[in-house]
């Protein structure tokens, strides 16, 4: 593990973010080690080198105490956008359980995005922030079957693992629920597999999944996807470059089908999916001074 040197790690207040109604953002780590084929985090803008290695940042649970004493309001910290905060390094270092015990200390609540089945190891932290703020737990699955997982994400538990995730989760009162995205078009955008991760989704518990039917291709990771393609799925690439040429949003060309599906089985299950839903769902029951922090 290297260190790396940060000044802050927790970013400045956004009263009203839409996306999952997070307030602050928290990166610990830098780079990872996953393996997802698909990753938007290597692209040229966001600056990382070497993405596969991963790095922390030097007094990471110092930086993280002194940046929510600083802070002037309560609200949901979000982490994992960038880089997962259960990389195989955090059985070891647990910076994120750190984390985690500084917010339920401070009084924040958190949003994480994660693979990894690690996250249940803080189920007893979980469980202590939701006693007084928003707790959310987004599970990134892309496919049901655990084959096709192990190829597009090789270095992480396959599907199986995090439904279990979910569930246990969920049993224990957390809200957890499942982030669809991207699905690959031409591999995984088709009936089959989005009606089975919603069964599956439906039977651990999860109070929600969010879609996205397609997956952005920018920089030096679509070279890096197309690599890929060419080792994993012979005359993809061709497939590609033909129908979105350099565009940086690819829908899947079932989107609206698939869309139409998604919904309707959503519906009949009683699983949430509108982004407005999530966040009200979320952050329902805190009381009326919590809720004016977190708006």
């Amino acid at each position: 593990m290297e260190f790396i040197q940060a000044k802050t790690i927790i970013s400045g207040y956004a009263p009203n973010n839409p996306w999952f109604g997070i307030n602050y953002n928290m990166n610990i780590y830098k780079g990872c080690n996953h393996g997802c084929i698909y990753c938007d985090s290597r692209s040229e803008c966001y600056h990382i080198e070497n993405f596969d290695q991963v790095r922390a940042k030097e007094n990471a649970l110092a930086l993280i105490a002194r940046d929510l004493k600083s802070k002037r309001k309560t609200g949901v910290i979000g982490t994992g956008a960038m880089s997962d905060p259960y990389n195989p390094f955090e059985k070891e270092y647990k910076l994120t359980r750190g984390a985690l015990e500084l917010i339920d200390r401070y009084g924040f609540g958190v949003s994480i995005a994660t693979k990894s089945d690690l996250i249940t190891r803080d189920l007893d932290l979980l469980k202590k922030i939701a006693r007084h703020s928003p707790v959310l737990i987004k599970m990134t699955i892309t496919t049901a079957d655990d084959k096709l997982c192990k190829k597009i994400e090789p270095n992480v538990v396959p599907a199986s693992k995090r439904f279990a995730a979910i569930n246990k989760l969920a049993e224990q009162g957390i809200f957890a629920g499942v982030l669809l995205m991207p699905v690959l078009p031409f591999i995984e955008d088709n009936d089959e597999n989005i009606s089975n991760i919603i069964k599956l989704s439906h039977e651990s518990g999860a109070k929600f999944i969010y879609p996205g039917f397609g997956v952005t291709l920018r920089q030096n990771q679509r070279e890096w996807y197309y690599s890929k393609l060419e080792k994993l799925f012979p005359n993809m690439k061709a497939k590609y470059i033909k129908e979105y040429r350099n565009a940086y949003e690819c829908p899947s060309p079932n989107a609206k089908e698939l869309w139409n599906l998604f919904t309707s089985e959503c519906r009949s299950y009683g699983i949430t999916y509108k982004m407005e839903d999530i966040i009200k769902n979320y952050k329902q029951g805190y009381g009326g001074v919590q809720l004016s922090f977190f708006s």
